[in-house]
This record gives C-alpha cells, structure tokens and sequence, in this order.
C-alpha cells in the first residue's frame, strides 16, 4: 500500500519505519520538500520511501498518517490539501497538548469537542480514524514492549476505514482481541483527555513502555 506520514518528529519516523518495513511505500511530509529531518529518514531507511512537501504526501498515499503535533495538526492538513485528502483514510495520532504553561501540559479542546472531530469537521470528505496516540510511538508499532495483554482503541464514522486500520494495528503486533473499537469520532474527546492521565503516569513510572487494559 501507498501510505502518507505527515510529520517527522520521533511519532512520524517511528511509524514510517514500521510501515515500511512492512513491505508499504511510504512517503514522508513536512512543511517543506528539501525538510532535512525527512531527508535523513528516507537515507537511512532506504527501499520504497520518499520525502516531500505535505502535499507531495498526501498525493502520493492511498492511505495518511497525521503524526503531527496537535497544535499544528490543522495547518499541515490543510497544506496537505483536502482535494488530496477526499475518500482517503486518515489515521490521526496527534493529541491537543498544550505546553505554554509548562509541564504538565493541559489541552487546547476537550469536553465537548476533541482535535479528531475539529479535524473530522475541517475536512469533511477524509474518512478520519482516531487511534494509537493514548501510546508511546515505540509501543504503537511494538506492542510487545509492553508485557501482557493491553489494549489500542479506534473511533471514527466510517466503518470500512475502522476495519483498514484494525488491519494495519494488526500487522503492527496489536491482536484482534486488544483493538478496542469506541464508536464514532466523538469517543475521541476521551481518549484525547486520557493523555493528561498518560503524562503523569509516565513521570510516575519513569518509563513510556507502559499501557492499560480494560478489564470487565
């Protein structure tokens, strides 16, 4: 498969390794085509990868990948382009941090909105899922890091593009069984607001290779 990485931070390279190891082209977008980060991913990872501008990304992927920071999430998609966008899945990892005041950051939307569904609203003709960003970026692609059973979750309107990620988290290491389906895109306000939780208990722990489970 074609698949678009939107953002070169530690989350972007993490997951585009992953999936180009996985045997998919992937193509890596910054702001802008000559983005030395990106340039430096795509020698080291080698094979079927390339880097380019949001847009050249997001042109070339069947399927995208936002690994860009919340407070910029808009921003980069909008350079992406919605026309490049429409129809396609897109795989939204970023949370609403907001680090102005320092740490512990608080959340820029939460309550009764969340970033998937102000993302979902602004480009209305992507099939938005929201997923693996209540993880490390080392345990989203390796869940095995983490001993035992654990869960992932995904929320989304579209049903067909829940099911493409489910398949995608599975070639990642996610079993079935620990792919906890939310509902519509609205269950993001949860999961985004369980970040904060997320920072205090990796501070707690001292470690990121940490998840939960639910348990009924």
């Amino acid at each position: 498969m074609r698949i678009a990485v939107l953002g070169t931070g530690m989350v972007g390279t993490t997951i585009g390794t992953r999936l180009a190891g996985l045997g998919h082209d992937v193509t890596m977008g910054s702001r802008s085509a000559g983005n030395e980060a990106a340039a430096e991913w795509a020698r080291s990872v080698g094979g079927s990868v390339a880097h380019g501008t949001f847009a050249d990304a997001a042109d070339a992927g069947e399927l995208v990948f936002n690994c860009t920071s919340g407070a910029a999430s808009l921003d980069a998609l909008g350079a992406a382009g919605a026309e490049r966008l429409a129809g396609k899945v897109l795989v939204d990892v970023s949370n609403p941090l907001d680090f102005s005041g320092g740490m512990p950051p608080t959340l820029f939307v939460f309550g009764d909105d969340s970033l998937g569904e102000r993302i979902q609203r602004a480009f209305p003709d992507a099939r938005v899922v929201k997923s693996l960003h209540t993880v490390n970026c080392n345990v989203m692609v390796d869940p095995a890091r983490v001993p035992g059973s654990h869960d992932v979750f995904v929320a989304g309107d579209d049903e067909d593009a829940k099911d493409q990620v489910r398949e995608l988290l599975q070639a990642f290491g996610w079993p079935l069984a620990s792919i906890v389906d939310l509902g519509d895109i609205t269950a993001a306000r949860g999961t985004e607001a369980y970040v904060l939780l997320w920072v205090r208990l990796m501070g707690t722990l001292g470690t990121a290779d940490f998840n939960i489970a639910t348990v009924v």
